[in-house]
């Protein structure tokens, strides 16, 4: 039994969640137990909907899943508050970057643990859901949270779980900073700055669509748009040359999964 659902935190990526569960109808708000001091919008339409809002103590233990969607850097602090008033067979499915389950699960008084990197598109059931989780109860209640959300995707060992920040966690980052860089770009080659936004981001989402929805592999989806000689190819040239994506990608991606060591100590 996967509810009802106490979330520790719903900030950015909680709201996301608790957004994308709605839209799914996963989860009666009447089943989200939401324990934060500011809520954001997402959290108080839910609260609105039927959600309960910082609950008593006493009606904690009526938690099946527990979502540890609160900073890394104060997870320790809520596990110490909330885990003496949990159920033993409540299952703590964890977001916090680059925190062990080991640690999670010793915090918790060793309660069922599952981990997972998710990103923001759940919030319109486009997310990415990396999992990992060493029990079969813990793996299967990450499932039910985060299918009605978009992809999932489940790895096998969980020292995995820092490449697939550094590939998929931080990646809406990456690509919104491209975009960014892009609408630059068309500005100080003489666009409109409102013109050069809706060609950036028209043409990138677009691509992106066409992407999911073929079977092509994105070198292939490349080359049909690249003729040889051609305008795309100059620009190509310079975007996989020597210093270019391929390289600033593995350094970005290397730079990610470092800083998420670092965060699980």
């Amino acid at each position: 039994m996967t509810t009802p659902i106490l979330m520790l935190g719903a900030g950015n990526m909680g709201g996301a969640m608790i957004d994308g569960w709605r839209k799914a109808k996963a989860f009666a708000a009447a089943d989200l137990m939401i324990a934060d001091p500011s809520p954001g919008l997402a959290a108080q339409a839910a609260v609105k909907a039927g959600a309960a809002l910082n609950p008593a103590d006493r009606d904690l233990a009526r938690a099946k899943t527990v979502v540890l969607s609160v900073k890394p850097q104060v997870w320790r602090e809520a596990a110490a508050h909330y885990a003496p008033l949990l159920a033993k067979d409540a299952v703590i499915v964890s977001i916090a970057a680059g925190v062990k389950s080991s640690d999670i699960a010793q915090a918790f008084q060793d309660r069922a643990v599952a981990r997972v990197m998710p990103t923001t598109a759940a919030a319109i059931r486009q997310g990415t859901a990396s999992l990992y989780a060493a029990t079969p109860q813990a793996l299967a209640r990450a499932q039910a949270l985060f299918k009605p959300l978009g992809t999932v995707v489940v790895l096998a060992d969980e020292e995995l779980m820092h490449a697939a920040t550094g590939v998929s966690g931080s990646a809406p980052a990456y690509l919104y900073a491209f975009v960014e860089a892009l609408e630059g770009a068309g500005v100080a080659a003489g666009l409109a700055p409102g013109d050069a936004a809706k060609l950036a981001r028209s043409t990138v989402a677009g691509a992106a669509a066409l992407l999911a929805k073929s079977a092509a592999e994105p070198v292939d989806l490349r080359r049909q748009v690249t003729s040889p000689g051609g305008t795309t190819e100059a620009a190509l040239n310079v975007l996989l040359g020597d210093h270019g994506l391929p390289t600033l990608l593995r350094e970005a991606v290397a730079n990610a999964v470092r800083r998420s060591k670092e965060l699980g100590g």
